[in-house]
């Protein structure tokens, strides 16, 4: 295969990943994290109880039931992520008061039925339903529905406590503390409440179960939506500063190749978003950060390549030998340079979390990146636009 056909498939190779990009961001978008959306960040720990020890089965438990409580609070942007052995982060999407989703997330969620002398006689766990509803006078209630273990007990609890009462509790807070009238089997009604809504966050906790150990809020952090736009703004700006900055230097200092390397800078641009789009990745502030800073290396790779276009003219060689030589001798250094930082953004995005998870990842997807884009999309431009720079002179150098 000679080399225009190479430049055929190379700048259709190339056409088509834009255009995969384009679809990737149009279809999914830019999902961004909380710093820049807004929300509620909290910071939960798993406590030791008498019965029983944090450990890893416990901990996955929790994050399996609070995962469940989220989606039925229709919070299904939310991000749950364990820390460390016995912490985990909650980040809730457009969420300004995080109190009332903290009440209803952290819950124990044990519910206990107390006889007149305060004695457990019953506990939740044999619920297999638990939905609001409405007596027969128009209260709102909780219908609950037991499996057979449970029915047998509660049968036998109900029996032995006609005319007398029954409290449920809903860990430490009384829910009801009805008078048993007659012998229940199966199924059964809470009442005591004011609100359908309150009943519901109830129903929802009986239902998706009761967290294996309790957990304490360590620390909330809440983000205003206008606070998260304002940062939008400033980082779009400082990106679009930087990519202007980076391109003039580039045209001055490198001229015709310069103003190609800047193609390349707009093209690296695009293929970011789509990546970014298509990975689902979290866009952050600080993942902005790491995208920027992937723009100057990527930059740096042009200026590497170049360089040794440079002493090669200088040796005598054609244009576009020299461009063929300058770009094998400069693409050790690039992958040498590029690896080890790639390196370091996966122990960063494996052993951390949050927003230095998030500039881990941005930063990893932009060095991938950069590097495709300096070596593969600098070089076909080049090909592409010879003509333009078929002579030593466009490069700044002299015979």
């Amino acid at each position: 295969m000679d080399w225009k056909k190479k430049r055929f498939l190379k700048i259709g190779l190339i056409l088509v990943i834009i255009g995969f990009a384009f679809f990737l961001y149009d279809y999914y978008g830019i999902e961004l994290g909380l710093d820049l959306k807004g929300g509620a960040h909290i910071l939960l720990e798993a406590q030791d109880t008498d019965k029983r020890k944090v450990d890893s089965e416990a901990m996955q438990g929790i994050m399996n039931i609070l995962e469940r409580r989220i989606n039925g609070l229709g919070m299904a942007e939310a991000n749950i992520q364990r820390e460390g052995d016995r912490r985990i982060i909650i980040e809730l999407p457009a969420v300004d008061n995080p109190t009332e989703a903290i009440k209803t997330i952290g819950q124990t969620a044990m519910l206990y039925f107390k006889d007149e002398s305060g004695e457990v006689v019953m506990t939740g766990e044999y619920l297999v339903k638990a939905e609001t509803g409405f007596d027969q006078f128009g209260r709102v209630v909780i219908n609950f529905e037991l499996n057979d273990e449970g029915t047998k007990i509660f049968r036998k609890v109900t029996r032995e406590n006609i005319n007398k009462h029954i409290a449920i509790y809903l860990d430490e807070e009384l829910l009801t503390n009805p008078v048993v009238e007659s012998e229940i089997s199966r199924s059964g009604s809470i009442s005591g409440y004011s609100t359908v809504e309150e009943a519901e966050a109830d129903a929802m906790l009986l239902r998706e179960g009761a967290l294996p150990v309790p957990v304490n809020v360590i620390k909330t952090r809440t983000v205003g939506p206008v606070l998260g736009e304002i940062s939008i703004q400033k980082s779009l700006r400082a990106g679009i500063v930087g990519l202007i900055l980076v391109a003039l230097f580039m045209i001055l200092w490198y001229r015709t190749p310069g103003f190609i390397a800047a193609q390349a800078l707009v093209i690296y641009g695009l293929l970011v978003l789509g990546a970014l789009a298509g990975l689902r990745a979290v866009l952050t502030l600080p993942g902005i950060a790491g995208l920027i800073l992937t723009i100057g290396m990527a930059v740096d790779a042009n200026i590497i390549i170049f360089e040794r276009i440079k002493e090669e003219l200088r040796a005598g060689k054609t244009v576009r030998a020299a461009i063929d030589a300058g770009f094998k001798r400069a693409i050790t250094t690039i992958l040498d340079s590029n690896v080890t930082t790639l390196i370091t953004a996966m122990i960063l995005a494996y052993f951390t979390s949050g927003t230095v998870r998030g500039f881990a990842i941005t930063l990893g997807i932009g060095i991938v990146i950069s590097m495709f884009s300096a070596i593969v999309v600098t070089r076909t431009l080049m090909q592409l636009e010879i003509k333009l720079i078929n002579s030593p002179r466009a490069f700044g150098v002299r015979r």
